[in-house]
């Protein structure tokens, strides 16, 4: 894999501008952005909006799209946003210009000689796995790898992360980061500087605000990391001497290693008053401390995970059994990257399944119980639940399918679960159809639907480029009645990197 800063502007620029750069969740195959990204490309010929069209924008209301996850079944949601297609392919052409992209690289480098070891930059995948599956390899190389290392050096550690990272950051920031804090200050009214042309794109999208950046893309990723970078180096100045302590940092997540608690408690208020300069504050629920480095450098649901999987299958030999221990491992960790991988796993074997069980409909239920707990799962349990359909009677498709639909449309505001449950029903195959107000399903179902609010957008030629309907890059009644593993897995050979 190659770090997404090693590339070349023009090739940083074809990364941007793939699908799943620009919205960095799974979708249904027959999902892709990537077509209408192409043609607002065309449409803009190279240039970025001009500070007139990011002003008309910044004064309009839902121009980027927020698309709801469910984090829990009731009321822990966490929004995604797409952001305006023209106001997002305007930021890639800002940034991929030659000489911006030269003083960005530039500006990482500069984080990097400080005492805070950052391991999240975004990463190119060079063979068969996905970016975001070759992006999860590097948490366990470089995070939780380097940890556990670390027990030879440190006997304390403690984590800690950010409260709302994305949503709490000062779009201001930015052009701290990348030209420091005077310089930006002396420039304010600049238009012509880069950190501030990056600040008049974030604010177009969200209505003019400067606290919050979108959620869901590659690109937002990277201006995270510029403003992290430069909480860094401002933590580095602090820390001297520093050859007592560690600190690993994998975007808003922090490790602090050292070998007392007086210390570890001395480096946490530093990370945290430099954090609060640029809007953000640390989790008091999320810190924890730990004075075996070893134990706690492995997060609790991977350790489960392990015992679960080492259990074998002498310990749960039916389906049914398996799917309660995924249930119970679900209700100890939900949404948790380890339960996502066993699911994962189990889905793979449970194809090889060719005969009706005498529990088919236990089985589904304990299945769709465990999406319900953790909706960031659906897609998985989505190929595990049609697997197990499909080998019902065809007197009994229906109503079990009809059974999985109206609970999983009980969970509230999840949009993106209904994406997934529209895949899962209306293939030609099982018959049904979802009604559904998420606005995506209704585009998929040929409805004429909009995403983005486009009033402020005066160029008719961009206008024409945002047909919604170009998203839809197959119809959904001829997707396959079971979703395949390869469908909805993050990744394949690193999958056990959770």
């Amino acid at each position: 894999m190659r770090r997404l800063l090693d590339l070349t502007n023009d090739e940083a620029r074809a990364f941007f501008m793939k699908g799943s750069s620009y919205f960095s969740l799974d979708l249904p195959p027959y999902l892709d952005f990537e077509p209408l990204l192409r043609r607002v490309a065309t449409a803009l010929s190279g240039r970025s909006l001009r500070q007139d069209e990011l002003r008309e924008a910044a004064h309009s209301r839902d121009v980027n799209y927020v698309l709801v996850s469910n984090k829990d079944g009731r009321f822990a949601w966490r929004p995604f946003e797409m952001i305006h297609p023209a106001i997002y392919v305007s930021l890639v052409n800002l940034l991929c210009e030659d000489q911006h992209w030269q003083d960005i690289v530039t500006r990482f480098r500069e984080f990097a000689r400080g005492s805070v070891e950052c391991c999240s930059l975004p990463v190119v995948s060079e063979d068969d796995q996905s970016d975001a599956a070759s992006q999860v390899r590097t948490w366990w190389d470089k995070v939780e790898q380097r940890s556990l290392v670390s027990s030879l050096e440190f006997t304390h550690l403690l984590h800690t992360d950010v409260t709302d990272c994305y949503g709490s950051l000062y779009t201001h920031s930015v052009a701290w980061a990348l030209h420091g804090q005077d310089t930006a200050k002396e420039n304010r009214q600049n238009r012509k500087l880069l950190g501030n042309c990056i600040d008049a794109h974030l604010q177009a999208g969200r209505y003019g605000q400067t606290n919050g950046i979108a959620q869901g893309s590659v690109l937002m990723d990277i201006i995270a990391e510029l403003v992290l970078g430069y909480v860094d180096v401002r933590i580095s100045k602090r820390l001297v001497p520093c050859d007592d302590i560690r600190i690993v940092r994998y975007r808003d997540d922090y490790r602090i290693f050292a070998n007392n608690d007086e210390r570890v408690d001395q480096v946490l208020k530093i990370v945290s008053d430099e954090l609060r300069a640029v809007g953000m504050k640390l989790s008091s629920t999320k810190t924890v401390a730990v004075r075996n480095v070893v134990e706690g450098s492995v997060k609790p649901d991977k350790l489960t995970a392990i015992d679960l999987q080492d259990l074998g299958d002498d310990n749960a030999k039916t389906i049914q059994k398996k799917l309660l221990r995924l249930h119970a491992f679900g209700q100890r960790h939900p949404n948790s990257g380890a339960l996502r991988r066993l699911l994962s796993d189990f889905h793979a074997s449970i194809v090889k399944q060719t005969e009706t069980p005498n529990d088919l409909d236990v089985q589904v239920a304990i299945a769709t119980d465990i999406a319900v707990v953790s909706p960031v799962t659906f897609p998985a349990v989505a190929g595990i639940v049609s697997h197990l359909i499909s080998l019902a009677p065809a007197d009994r498709k229906v109503h079990l399918w009809k059974e999985v639909r109206e609970k999983m449309r009980r969970i509230p505001n999840n949009g993106y679960l209904e994406i997934w449950l529209q895949r899962v029903v209306q293939p030609r195959s099982v018959g049904l159809k979802l009604e559904s107000e998420e606005p995506i399903c209704k585009i998929v179902n040929g409805e004429a639907q909009e995403l983005w609010a486009n009033d402020w957008i005066t160029d008719g030629k961009l206008r024409g480029a945002l047909d919604v309907s170009q998203i839809v890059v197959a119809d959904v009644a001829d997707a396959s009645e079971v979703v395949r593993p390869t469908e909805v897995a993050l990744f394949r050979r690193a999958a056990w990197y959770y």
